[in-house]
């Protein structure tokens, strides 16, 4: 059910496990990115600003609806995703040049999201599951593919919950993070494109997904294990 990107390359492709889809199973039955990122805090200047939300406001007081929260554990799962991916490629070192300074970058957004997603939760953050990237983090050509495909699905996912988030700061906070995700994607387009195709602004407007079909595309990769 993965659309193929510009590369050929689809996520059930990279998934042979459906650990994608594992993840979209966790989001369903714990929560979603885009009020995740609400509550959180706001992103300034590309970076999250984590304490700029009062997140006592919150969740252990009862402030914060449960669709919210479960929207904020989906974010949490994605984020970790997205995180243990980018760290993971950082260490094995097999990157170098224009996607090297990317995997570095994103890979302290990354951490600084879930950082933050775990703050806001608190004792309601759901765990973080165990990763096998399956060799795509030591290939520069598979880490490319695999990005963009991450990181398009990361935008669709922001943009799927955007209208379901009911608190305010949670909104506010889902659209912060949102802009830095598209940044993302376009980053490594140009990169992957070198410039050409795949454009990194491939049309004027853009769609959101829903959770289950976020989830399932996460899981078809096989990279979530626990």
């Amino acid at each position: 059910m993965s659309p193929r990107d510009d590369t050929g390359l689809t996520l059930d492709e990279l998934d042979t496990d459906g650990a994608l889809r594992e993840a979209s199973e966790l989001a369903e039955n714990s929560y979603t990115r885009s009020q995740a990122l609400r509550r959180t805090g706001v992103l300034v200047g590309g970076g999250l600003a984590i304490g700029a939300l009062p997140v006592a406001l919150s969740i252990g007081q009862g402030g914060v609806p449960a669709s919210d929260i479960k929207i904020l554990n989906y974010a949490l799962t994605l984020e970790y995703l997205e995180a243990a991916f980018y760290a993971e490629a950082v260490s094995k070192g097999a990157l170098t040049g224009s996607l090297a300074t990317f995997a570095q970058t994103v890979a302290g957004h990354e951490a600084q999201h879930v950082a933050a997603l775990q703050k806001a939760l608190g004792s309601k953050a759901v765990k973080k599951p165990t990763f096998d990237f399956k060799g795509t983090t030591a290939d520069p050509k598979k880490f490319a593919a695999t990005a963009m495909a991450l990181e398009d699905t990361g935008v669709a996912a922001y943009l799927g919950q955007v209208t379901k988030i009911k608190t305010p700061a949670i909104l506010m906070a889902a659209g912060s993070i949102l802009p830095i995700e598209s940044r993302h994607a376009a980053w490594i387009r140009d990169i992957q494109g070198a410039g050409s195709s795949p454009l990194p602004a491939p049309g004027g407007f853009d769609a959101g997904k829903p959770m289950s079909a976020i989830l399932a595309a996460v899981k078809a990769t096989g990279f979530i294990k626990s």
